[in-house]
């Protein structure tokens, strides 16, 4: 598999490859293929934080293609992590699908960045997915201790057998997609309050992202440090 220019950008912006080895494979219902994994040295070059995520290399028909997974339940003393893949129709999915204990594949890691605000904020707003479910149960982890109020938007009932990590502190709703999507966008703006202290957090479909972002910043007036958004697929 040749290597693109994606790579060679990542590169020139100080990424580094690392083999990464499988040492496990789960199915979770049938819609999810789990893959415990050999760092490759990976965790111990890198600072790991909630909401980690690196880029792995797929070979699709001879071309390089990256995508983005976030890390679960890293261990860096063990020097491994576990990825979770969604199983549609795609190189990643097919690779995840047959991967064996021993196959390997090359992971990036460039870009991740996230630390919890100090003083540590008095409560959490999270909006997500399956797609960013591991980086949603990495903040709670990461903060257990304090109140969140969480919306996961599901397009199936096989996604909602996600572990999710709440406590009895976090306040949990879930979202069905439906065929525009709106309804996660509409739920959460008619919900969400504006705090000085807590921090706001939203992972989910690009577009979805863009809304929420917009209304947490221009009607609920929050600071842009209180924020974090990324969207982690698109629907078109």
């Amino acid at each position: 598999m040749k290597r693109n220019w994606e790579a060679l950008v990542l590169k020139a912006m100080g990424g580094r490859d690392f083999r990464l080895t499988v040492r496990g494979t789960e199915s979770v219902g049938g819609h999810y293929q789990r893959l415990l994994m050999d760092d490759g040295g990976l965790l111990a070059a890198g600072k790991v934080h909630p909401t980690m995520w690196i880029r792995l290399w797929f070979d699709d028909a001879g071309r390089a293609h990256q995508r983005a997974y976030t890390l679960v339940d890293p261990e860096p003393e063990a020097g491994r992590f576990t990825l979770e893949f969604a199983l549609h129709d795609g190189c990643a999915a097919r690779w995840a699908s047959t991967a064996q204990v021993g196959d390997t594949i090359v992971a990036t890691l460039q870009g991740s960045a996230f630390a919890l605000p100090d003083p540590a904020p008095a409560h959490l707003y999270l909006v997500g997915d399956a797609a960013s479910l591991p980086a949603v149960n990495s903040l709670l982890d990461a903060a257990a201790d304090t109140p969140a109020t969480i919306w996961l938007e599901y397009a199936h009932e096989g996604e909602r057998a996600l572990a999710l990590r709440a406590r009895d502190q976090h306040r949990v709703t879930w979202v069905p997609r439906g065929d525009d999507g709106r309804q996660l966008v509409d739920t959460v703006q008619a919900a969400l309050p504006a705090a000085p202290d807590a921090l706001y957090w939203v992972a989910c479909e690009a577009a979805s992202t863009r809304a929420l972002t917009r209304h947490v910043r221009r009607t609920l007036g929050v600071g842009r440090q209180q924020l974090t958004s990324l969207g982690y697929w698109s629907a078109r």
